[in-house]
This record gives C-alpha cells, sequence and structure tokens, in this order.
C-alpha cells in the first residue's frame, strides 16, 4: 500500500476512557521510519491525518495529503473503522491503538488480505 497516511486512523468515541484514547490520537506524529510527520485533528464531522512533512516523495506521498477518517470503539484504547483518501480514492479498513507514548495503526485493504502496521511516535 502506498501513501503515510494510509496507514493513520483516527476516533469518534462515547465513554471517558475513549474520549482519553481520541484526546492522545490528536496531534504532531512522527512515522516510526522517520520518513513522515502527521496532523491528526477534527475535520467536519471526522478527523483527518495530514501530512505535514514527507522525507522521500518517490512513492507519491506529498505535503498537504490528507486521509479522512471515521472510526468506532473496538476496545479500551482501540478504534476501528474506515479510511478514506481522495488523493488516492481509496478506502482502507484501519485500526488505530493508543498506547503510552505512541499510536500504532493497522491499514488493511483486499478485505483484511494486505495490511500493515505503522508506529507512530509524539514529533518533537
Amino acid at each position: 500500500m502506498q501513501g503515510t497516511i494510509a496507514f493513520l486512523c483516527a476516533i469518534f468515541l462515547g465513554s471517558a476512557a475513549q474520549a482519553d484514547a481520541f484526546s492522545d490520537s490528536r496531534g504532531i506524529w512522527m512515522r516510526d521510519d522517520g520518513n513522515a510527520k502527521v496532523s491528526i485533528a477534527p475535520c467536519g464531522p471526522h478527523l483527518c491525518a495530514t501530512n505535514l512533512w514527507i522525507g522521500d516523495t518517490s512513492k507519491g506521498e506529498q505535503t498537504g495529503d490528507k486521509l479522512i477518517m471515521t472510526l468506532k470503539p473496538a476496545s479500551q484504547g482501540t478504534l476501528a473503522g474506515k479510511a478514506y483518501d481522495p488523493k488516492r480514492n481509496r478506502t482502507y479498513s484501519m485500526t488505530l491503538t493508543v498506547k503510552k507514548g505512541g499510536l500504532t495503526t493497522r491499514g488493511c485493504i483486499g478485505a483484511g488480505l494486505i495490511c500493515k502496521n505503522v508506529r507512530w511516535t509524539p514529533a518533537k
């Protein structure tokens, strides 16, 4: 799968614990390979992940690319749902797990047959 933002996701939540996960997912994040810096913030009724910086643009990723996410609680600290990439016109199934000090996202296409996990840490 191409695209940093294709592996991000965010959250719409109801309980206090899930609200913490929602809050903890918003901010500026650095991908574990150091090639991308992304902002997760509200955009209308959804959350969006927007590329702020891309180190290697050879795979088509650019600053300003956006992923629009519609997620719901799956379990405490884990959110799941869909993410739409308007640049590539693709919808991914997404899971985001919030843990102290970072996020782990899982993006899948092809009915979950092709998936990739990505670790994110707070940008400094």
